[in-house]
């Protein structure tokens, strides 16, 4: 007896769906960590030639000579420890401070993105975004707001304490120990708003700045990928075009943004009540020195942005790199 074995039909297999992913989107806290990485690289390469950018504007000793002069005599008086007067005031709000910026900056990305994929459908919200060079502007513009928080008080700080180390060189006796005895005095003084003096002047620097800076980074990184034959989508600079592309982007900031940092150093380093706000400050200076004074400290500023910028965002690259696990 032959028993008929029925065989049950077997179901089609289902088609292989294929999902593609949405592009990521950085970290925020990588951001942040990469920008105080890169602002500490900042600081260390940038600050001799920061101190002789602010004693030429608020004419401390020596400030009519050449810029490697006043290098060569603060090193022959002061000893090389001397070139980094008062940097313990950038160094510990810069690494924030930066990483503040770069955070913000991808904040600002963040936003202008969302506003750019308005009326999108998901679909096309899951596409790639790529910003436009105005976009990246914006997003530079919004990343100067939270930072000048930071920015501020160490700038007023930074400047009091360079300026002093003038003063002492012409035979006067200085008047703050350091950073910390430094902003206590200011507080004790005139309180918060002390302090957080020159903050419209720091604004009406660093908006514009900002956006020249990575407006210019983002503009130089792609266009050395062009010339590399790299894809700008897909592709990493090499270290040498993170430092140009770094370098140019500091140049430009500091080209737009160096009218605003005068008065702001004029501003900040005055005694209490000489000036009534910035538009005094401007009124003086033009009446004074022309508008050739605007410019006054623009050589030190230049030849200081390219190597510290460029050491910026080599840092901040290779820690982006190294916190790709945050992603």
């Amino acid at each position: 007896m032959t028993t008929k074995l029925e065989s049950k039909p077997t179901k089609p297999a289902s088609p292989i769906v294929k999902v593609e992913e949405k592009p990521k989107s950085e970290s925020a806290l990588k951001s942040f960590i990469s920008g105080g990485v890169g602002g500490a690289c900042c600081v260390l390469v940038g600050h001799p030639l920061d101190l002789v950018k602010v004693r030429m504007q608020t004419g401390g000793a020596g400030s009519s000579s050449s810029v490697f002069g006043m290098l060569s005599n603060t090193v022959r008086k002061e000893g090389v420890k001397g070139l980094y007067r008062g940097v313990s005031a950038p160094l510990t709000a810069v690494s924030p401070m930066f990483a503040v910026s770069f955070w913000s900056y991808d904040l600002g990305q963040r936003v202008v993105k969302s506003y750019g994929q308005m009326g999108m459908t998901q679909d096309e919200k899951s596409q790639k975004y790529s910003l436009s060079m105005a976009e990246i502007c914006m997003a530079g513009a919004i990343s100067a707001i939270p930072t000048t928080g930071i920015m501020a008080p160490s700038e007023r700080i930074k400047c009091l304490l360079q300026v002093q180390a003038s003063d002492v060189e012409k035979g006067g006796k200085p008047k703050y120990t350091g950073m910390l005895d430094c902003a206590k005095q200011v507080l004790k003084e005139g309180g918060m708003a002390s302090l957080y003096k020159g903050t419209v002047a720091t604004l009406a620097r660093d908006i514009p700045g900002t956006i020249a800076y990575f407006g210019m980074y983002e503009f130089a990184k792609k266009e050395l990928m062009k010339i590399q034959g790299i894809d700008p989508d897909k592709g990493q600079l090499s270290v040498g075009a993170v430092l140009a592309a770094g370098g140019l982007a500091g140049m430009a900031c500091w080209t737009v943004g160096i009218p605003a940092d005068v008065i702001k150093s004029r501003y900040q380093t005055a005694p209490e009540g000489k000036y009534s706000g910035i538009v005094d400050v401007y009124k003086a200076l033009i009446k004074e020195e022309g508008y050739a004074g605007l410019f006054k400290g623009i050589r030190p500023a230049l030849i200081r942005a390219f190597p510290a910028n460029a050491a910026c965002f080599l840092g901040m690259e290779v820690s982006k790199n190294m916190l790709g696990f945050m992603d």
